[in-house]
């Protein structure tokens, strides 16, 4: 086995034996609120469809990989809106599959809308056995394994939990910002021998748009995550020119502790309804010298027409769909 997958192995074993749960990780964060916070649900003001794929330390053996689908729509009549939202992500021998449906309630509230949301669904969480390897383990033999520690499962281990979670999001045609938590009740999945609690993350972002012309905009954001262990930051900034192509960069880290990486990004409309983003993170951490950089991809369909009979909102504002 070579060295880096070993290491890689080893630091998910030693997440998972301190009860920690980290969330996917997103470049394109900024373009897909929805897979964070379920309060964002409907606030593309028309059925939003969009799929994301993430390939993260391209290079590393057992890299995480991650996918994301979530499409939501507006329920006028209900004053709110409603939403789906699947992920898997394999890091190593260790997979977690995750379901949610979300609804939220949506005000009017002074230039903007305030949104109050929850979701609830399963995740399904799973470990390879076969692949783990350990300093004292037995492996001589095609399927003979004997990791030499009787906590580690020598086959597939898995299961399925709820989850609940819950947000909030305000939007205005100049800025947004949002805060959601995830894992509220913090659920046990229990692996065998092994039991991993998924304990709480907390997700705050804020974005402004700003005109710079005629033609062009310009819209910072940051996005804050943590746990009850670590912090991480993520500075952003897009240019977007005629409503129509858009690039920008993002730095991941605030200090030497947390800096990870450098994300650019790039995007543009395929069609009035499509568009499509990418983003390469150039890795500043100590995981630069065995890997090729991550690389994330996204597609969103937006329908740009109201849905369902109901009052609309006062403001009909979406800078994603731009």
């Amino acid at each position: 086995m070579q060295k880096p997958y070993a290491l890689l192995f080893f630091l998910m074993l030693a997440a998972s034996a301190g009860f920690a749960q980290q969330p996917g990780q997103y470049s394109l964060y900024m373009l897909n609120p929805h897979a964070w916070n379920p309060a964002y649900a409907g606030l593309d003001h028309s059925l939003s469809f969009t799929g994301v794929y993430r390939q993260q330390w391209a290079g590393l053996p057992g890299n995480p990989v991650t996918q994301n689908v979530n499409a939501h729509l507006p329920v006028y009549f209900l004053s709110g809106g409603f939403g789906l939202n699947l992920e898997n992500e394999s890091l190593g021998a260790q997979r977690i599959t995750t379901s949610s449906a979300s609804f939220n309630y949506q005000r009017d509230l002074g230039k903007g809308i305030l949104s109050l949301g929850l979701s609830a669904g399963l995740a399904q969480r799973s470990i390879d056995g076969s692949k783990l390897r350990t300093p004292d383990g037995l492996y001589t033999e095609p399927g003979v394994i004997d990791h030499g520690e009787g906590n580690l499962p020598v086959g597939t281990e898995s299961a399925i939990t709820p989850t609940f979670h819950a947000g909030v999001y305000y939007q205005s045609q100049r800025l947004e910002a949002g805060f959601a938590v995830q894992n509220l009740t913090s659920p046990e999945a229990e692996l065998g021998d092994l039991r991993i609690t998924m304990i709480r993350n907390y997700f705050f972002t804020f974005a402004m748009h700003l005109e710079a012309g005629r033609n062009w905009s310009v819209h910072p954001s940051v996005l804050a995550r943590a746990d009850a262990a670590q912090l991480q930051l993520d500075f952003s900034g897009i240019v977007r020119y005629n409503d129509n192509i858009f690039a920008g960069a993002s730095l991941r880290g605030y200090n030497s502790n947390s800096l990870d990486a450098i994300s650019i990004l790039a995007g543009f409309k395929l069609s009035e309804k499509i568009t499509l983003a990418y983003a390469y993170d150039v890795t500043l951490s100590a995981l630069n010298s065995v890997s090729n950089g991550s690389h994330e991809i996204m597609l969103n369909y937006n329908l740009q027409q109201p849905i369902g009979k109901g009052r609309p909102p006062r403001i009909i504002y979406n800078p994603r769909s731009l």
